[in-house]
């Protein structure tokens, strides 16, 4: 398995986070890339340094004057009188507003609103860097699975991906890396592409990304969004529309499912993906899934991420697996190697 990095990743270090009304710090933190770095160490495992993302790359599924905000957003909030050292937005437009407006948002504080979609993906000057260079390590393990370099390859993301769609950012995420690495499998010729998406939140990102495409197919396990973030979507209801009907898959879990019941929505996912018969897949990994997670939607135990892992890498498809969530660091390492040993054992 060839495995990418990348040394960018650490300029992104998030302090502001909201929960339920209290200022908390912010769980997605540089520690989390060195405790997942322990893991493929223990795999035998080493990074190789991934080139970030180019404009062109990243454009192939994000809007062109977004990639200009997250490019500038920083510098120009800094500029602004008793700033905060992050960009954190204090307000949305609402569907109101942007009916009744076709005005495009100019000022540093209404951009930010237009531009994120809650206050949990705050900017700082290094996250742009970081977000283009979680990309690349994207992009480097599609490329490489793509070329027969490797049947499978690990990309260490960070900034995760999943929540972000074409112009906005979410939940920690500013680049969609799982489908950014979907969009160029698909370039590089894999007729039908799916993406596996086993982080405990639903990966409305790339659900929205690929809503109305039927040469991809979007499988999400994840806690109950009815509870749970991204709150408005994630349900079994949504199928995708148009050309893409019938390609997105949702498979919501009650709050405290454990091994048994997360597994047997990975089995109901599984067979999702066999009868759609991709000729490459992603998976979206996240552990915020596991029960020593902080805020612990779900009770997924190491043993289970080790049999997750051998499921699918019984598919023996093409793969590449980009890191999403995760944030108690003092587990990741061990569930990264648990999760990779059973699915190269399995391949």
């Amino acid at each position: 398995m060839k495995v990418f990095g990348q040394a960018d990743e650490a300029l992104h270090a998030p302090r502001f986070f909201l929960m339920r009304g209290r200022l908390r710090d912010n769980y997605e933190v540089p520690a989390r890339a060195a405790a997942l770095r322990e893991g493929l160490a223990r795999c035998g495992l080493a990074p190789e340094e991934a080139p970030p993302a180019t404009r062109a790359e990243v454009e192939a599924l994000h809007a062109p004057d977004y990639l200009d905000f997250l490019a500038t957003a920083h510098a120009e909030w800094a500029a602004m009188p008793e700033a905060g050292e992050e960009v954190v937005a204090n307000i949305h437009p609402s569907p109101e507003m942007l009916a009744q407006s076709p005005c495009a948002a100019r000022h540093p504080i209404s951009r930010a609103g237009r531009f994120t979609a809650d206050t949990a993906c705050p900017i700082g000057p290094g996250t742009f860097a970081a977000a283009m260079g979680a990309a690349g390590c994207a992009l480097a393990a599609a490329e490489a699975v793509a070329q027969g370099a490797a049947g499978a390859a690990y990309a260490l993301c960070r900034p995760p991906g999943h929540h972000a769609y074409a112009a906005r950012a979410g939940g920690h995420c500013y680049l969609n890396n799982s489908a950014l690495a979907a969009q160029r499998l698909r370039a590089r010729g894999a007729a039908r592409v799916a993406v596996l998406d086993i982080d405990s939140h639903h990966g409305n990102g790339t659900q929205g990304l690929f809503w109305e495409r039927g040469d991809v197919l979007t499988v999400s396990l994840h806690a109950d969004p009815a509870r749970y973030y991204p709150w408005y979507v994630g349900f079994p209801e949504e199928r995708g529309a148009g050309p893409g009907l019938g390609a997105n898959l949702n498979l919501p879990l009650p709050f405290g499912a454990e091994d048994a019941a997360w597994l047997a929505g990975l089995d109901q996912g599984l067979a999702a993906l066999r009868a759609f018969r991709p000729e490459a897949l992603v998976v979206a990994l996240g552990f915020d899934a596991s029960e020593h997670e902080p805020l612990a939607a779900l009770r997924v135990t190491a043993e289970g991420f080790a049999r997750a892992g051998a499921a699918i890498g019984a598919l023996r498809l093409p793969t590449a697996i980009c890191q999403e969530g995760g944030y108690n660091v003092d587990v990741l390492g061990d569930l990264l190697a648990r999760f990779l040993t059973g699915f190269g054992n399995a391949r």
